[in-house]
C-alpha cells in the first residue's frame, strides 16, 4: 500500500474505479452528458440565425406595371421575401396576418403607375406581422433600398426624371399587434409556454419516479387499476397547479407588462388545458423510462433544451432551416405559444387557432399512447 501522509492511492483508485463502474451502470446519465453538448452545438450552430430570410408575404394586386413588378421582383431577389400567393382584399390580408400564414402583405393600390409617372408620389402599403420586432425587423429595413432598385430599373428614357433625390413613390409600413416593437409583448406571452412545459413535465415526472424509488408504487401495481386510469389519477391533481401558474401570469403580465388580451377566454382556457395535459402526459411517459429522480430531472431538461431553442420563444422560427422547423414543429411548446401570442396579441378566435390546436391534439394522443405502452411494460 502506497500512502501519502493519512492519504491512501489504493482507496484513491478503489473509489476511481466504482466511479467508472456506477457510470457504466447508469447509461442514461451518460448519455445526457454526451448529448447535450451535442445538441447544443448543433442548434446554436445549424438553427439558431437572427436573421430569417424566406418570411412568407402576401400581395394585394391593385396594379401590375412595371414600377409595381420591378419592387416585387427586388423583394423577391433580397431573399427576405417568400411569395405564397395573392389576397383579393383586405379582410383576406387580415386573416392571414392572424392565423400566422403571412408575415407580410404588400398592397399595391389602384392606378399606382399613373400616380408615379405624374410624379405624384404614392405610397405602397406593407403590412408586417411585428408580434416578434426580431423576425422582421430585417425585411423591414431592406425595404427602402428595394425601391431605389426598383426606380433605377425603370427609370430610364422618358422616365429618367424619376431618378432625384426624391423618391417617386413611398413605401409605407404598418407594424401590426406591436406597433412600438416592444420585447415584452413578445417574450411574457411564450414565457406562459416555457413555465408550464417545464414544471408540468418535471412535476409529474419526479412525483412517479418518486413514488418507485420509495417503494409505494408497489402498491399501486399490484391494485386492478388500469393504466390509463393510473395516469389520470396521478396527472390530474396537476391540473389544478398548472390553473394558478396561468392566473398568477396573467394577472402579472398585465399588471407588470401591460401586455395586451385582446382576444376571447374561452379559446385560451381550452388552449391552456389542452397544453397541461399534453406536459403533463408528457411528463409521465418520462417516469415510466427514468429509473430514479435524478434521471427523470435530467430528462426533463433534455426537453426544454429544443422547446427553448426551437419553438420560437427566443429564436425567430421562420429563420431556421427547415430541419430545425420540423423538429420544433413536433414539440408542443410552439404550438401553444403560437396560440397564445395569437389570443392575446392579435385578437385570434377559435378559427384562427384550430391548426394548433389540432397539432396538440394529435401530439397528445401519441404522447398517451406511448405512455400507456410504457406503463404496461412496467407491470410486465
Amino acid at each position: 500500500m502506497t500512502s501519502v501522509g493519512s492519504a491512501s492511492l489504493s482507496r484513491f483508485l478503489a473509489i476511481l474505479v466504482k466511479e467508472f463502474i456506477q457510470m457504466r451502470r447508469d447509461r442514461m446519465t451518460f448519455a445526457m452528458m454526451l448529448a447535450i453538448p451535442i445538441v447544443q452545438l448543433i442548434v446554436f450552430g445549424y438553427a439558431i440565425n437572427t436573421d430569417p430570410k424566406g418570411l412568407p408575404t402576401l400581395i394585394e394586386m391593385g396594379d401590375s406595371g412595371p414600377f409595381s413588378r420591378s419592387f416585387l421582383s427586388a423583394m423577391r431577389n433580397s431573399a427576405y421575401f417568400d411569395f405564397r400567393g395573392v389576397v383579393k382584399n383586405g379582410q383576406e390580408a387580415d386573416e392571414a396576418l392572424t392565423n400566422g400564414s403571412a408575415l407580410f402583405v404588400v398592397t399595391i393600390p389602384p392606378d399606382f403607375e399613373k400616380n408615379v409617372v405624374r410624379h405624384s408620389n404614392p405610397s405602397l402599403l406593407v403590412a408586417a406581422d411585428a408580434t416578434d420586432p426580431s423576425a422582421t425587423s430585417g425585411a423591414v429595413s431592406a425595404l427602402d433600398k428595394l425601391v431605389t432598385s426598383a426606380l433605377d430599373q425603370n427609370s430610364v428614357g422618358a422616365l429618367r426624371s424619376l431618378k432625384s433625390p426624391e423618391k417617386a413613390f413611398d413605401v409605407v409600413v404598418h407594424r401590426r399587434y406591436n406597433p412600438a416593437g416592444v420585447t415584452s409583448f413578445n417574450i411574457v406571452p411564450g414565457l406562459l409556454a416555457i413555465i408550464l412545459s417545464l414544471t408540468m413535465v418535471m412535476i409529474t415526472a419526479i412525483a412517479i419516479v418518486r413514488e418507485a424509488e420509495r417503494g409505494t408504487i408497489e402498491t399501486l401495481l399490484s391494485t386492478p387499476a388500469r393504466p390509463v386510469e393510473v395516469m389520470a389519477g396521478k396527472i390530474l391533481p396537476y391540473v389544478l397547479v398548472g390553473y394558478i401558474q396561468t392566473v398568477v401570469f396573467i394577472i402579472l403580465a398585465r399588471t407588470l407588462f401591460d401586455v395586451p388580451f385582446l382576444g376571447g377566454w374561452l379559446p385560451f382556457v381550452g388552449a391552456v388545458n389542452l397544453f397541461i395535459i399534453v406536459n403533463l402526459s408528457l411528463g409521465f411517459l418520462f417516469s415510466t423510462v427514468a429509473r430514479n429522480q435524478m434521471q427523470a430531472m435530467q430528462m426533463s431538461f433534455f426537453y426544454m433544451l429544443p422547446s427553448i431553442l426551437l419553438s420560437g420563444f427566443m429564436f425567430p422560427f421562420a429563420g431556421m432551416p427547415k430541419w430545425a422547423q420540423i423538429i420544433g414543429t413536433a414539440i408542443p411548446t410552439t404550438h401553444f405559444m403560437r396560440i397564445v401570442r395569437k389570443i392575446m396579441l392579435k385578437g385570434a378566435g377559435i378559427t384562427e387557432i384550430l391548426p394548433d390546436v389540432a397539432a396538440l391534439v394529435i401530439i397528445m394522443m401519441i404522447i398517451t399512447i406511448l405512455a400507456m405502452l410504457r406503463y404496461r411494460q412496467t407491470l410486465d
